[in-house]
């Protein structure tokens, strides 16, 4: 991440997420995937760090090992999961999504749906409330 201060890439197990109270943020992703894959809880199947965390937005950077599954769960928020690298599989409702690199797919609040890597594969997912009073996940 990148602001008005030089930051490593990833801090390990204290982690200060940015905020948009900074007019920009920018970040390496490549940097960030490659972080969270040194990390000891890449050696569970998957890792994430929040980058951007506001009341009423934010943005997490995922990584998963192959086969990795995210169980079932639902946001209050809409939100928007963009494969990275590898490819993921969702399952939103009866439906089922391929998201190889490159792909990304909004959801409606509420909905719903579970994560599996298909292969080593990292996404960003953005979440955005529709009031920041109502900004609880069920896990995330």
């Amino acid at each position: 991440m990148t602001n008005t201060t030089q930051q490593p890439p990833h801090s390990g197990a204290i982690r200060s997420p940015g905020s948009l109270g900074s007019p920009t943020l920018t970040f390496d992703l490549t940097a960030e995937i490659k972080g969270l894959r040194e990390e000891n809880a890449w050696q569970g199947g998957r890792n994430s760090k929040t980058l951007v965390k506001n009341e009423d937005f934010r943005i997490v950077l995922t990584v998963l090992q192959s086969n990795a599954l995210v169980h079932e769960h639902k946001a209050t928020g809409r939100i928007s999961v963009q494969a990275l690298s590898g490819h993921i599989q969702m399952h939103v409702e009866d439906k089922v999504f391929d998201l190889p690199a490159g792909h990304l797919l909004a959801l409606d609040r509420a909905l719903p749906h579970d994560v599996k890597a298909l292969e080593d594969s990292a996404f960003l997912l953005t979440i955005a409330w529709p009031e920041a009073g109502q900004r609880h996940l069920t896990e995330y």
